[in-house]
């Protein structure tokens, strides 16, 4: 059997309904949220009004924490702007969470999974780490991204 299809999703500089549209049209099934602290100053984007959003449209929610980049990554980050200092570190960290990259591989394995983070480009956020980590492990095939449309694009 091949290894299923995951997708990848940020919701920057998206609004909340054509983000949900998106993984609609793509037969989501389940989003995964790799934010270490599933808070956001958009709203709608935090845990709970989101796991609510989303299970309306028919699509489950699930949080990894353990997959959320370390607050001191993130620091250093804000800091300097170095995606490959972050990369490498991020690196690291995924090394110690084999048990969570198990499940998660399970996960995708029974459901439609798109792996979310704020990020719009997927180039540009940890969730592009976890996907590779994941096709290493040969527990997903082929990465999408999907990109909602832009705030005021329609």
């Amino acid at each position: 059997m091949p290894a299923p299809t995951l997708f990848t999703i940020g919701y920057e500089d998206a609004e909340l309904h054509d983000f949900l549209d998106t993984l609609r049209a793509a037969g989501v099934e389940l989003v995964v949220d790799t934010r270490e602290r599933a808070q956001s100053r958009r709203r709608g984007y935090s845990k709970t009004a989101l796991s609510t959003a989303l299970e309306e449209q028919g699509i489950a929610y699930r949080h990894l924490r353990a997959l959320g980049t370390p607050p001191e990554l993130r620091k250093a980050y804000k800091l300097g702007h170095d995606f490959g200092a972050l990369k490498a570190g991020y690196t690291l960290h995924l090394a110690t969470q084999g048990e969570v990259l198990e499940e998660l591989g399970a996960l995708a394995a029974q459901q439609r999974t798109a792996l979310l983070c704020y990020e719009r480009e997927s180039g540009e956020c940890h969730r592009s780490l976890i996907a590779a980590r994941l096709q290493a492990l040969g527990l997903v095939g082929e990465v999408e991204d999907l990109q909602p449309p832009r705030r005021g694009a329609r």
